[in-house]
């Protein structure tokens, strides 16, 4: 089987104080549950905003540059994501369905090398 990865997006202002309810905590959770019962999920991660990530870059000699923010600049980044281990594309795609329902956010599924 192969492993996914269900990622979901949010504009860079999301403030999940304000965007997220109690019938948003309970629908993800209820899919957290669906997924475990599957036995598909592998992992599972929200992140902090988008305003609290570092970026480093490689630079000649051997140094790394660290910044403050996303290393690309967008509109959009990854809110939180599940390491799903599925039977093929159209499973994955099945749950990232599911995902973009309960999170009410666009969904991104792309499977692990």
């Amino acid at each position: 089987m192969t492993q996914y990865l269900v990622a979901i997006h949010h504009p860079d202002d999301y403030d999940p104080f304000a965007s997220e309810d109690a019938a948003m905590a309970r629908d993800i959770d209820l899919l957290n549950d669906e997924m475990i019962a599957a036995g598909v999920r592998i992992f599972v991660g929200g992140l902090q905003p988008v305003s609290r990530a570092k970026s480093l870059r490689a630079q000649p000699g051997g140094k790394v540059l660290v910044t403050d923010g996303p290393y690309i600049e967008s509109k959009e980044h990854i809110g939180g994501f599940w390491v799903l281990e599925a039977a093929n594309l159209d499973e994955a795609l099945a749950w990232g369905r599911k995902a973009a329902i309960a999170c009410r956010a666009p969904v991104e599924v792309r499977p692990f090398h």
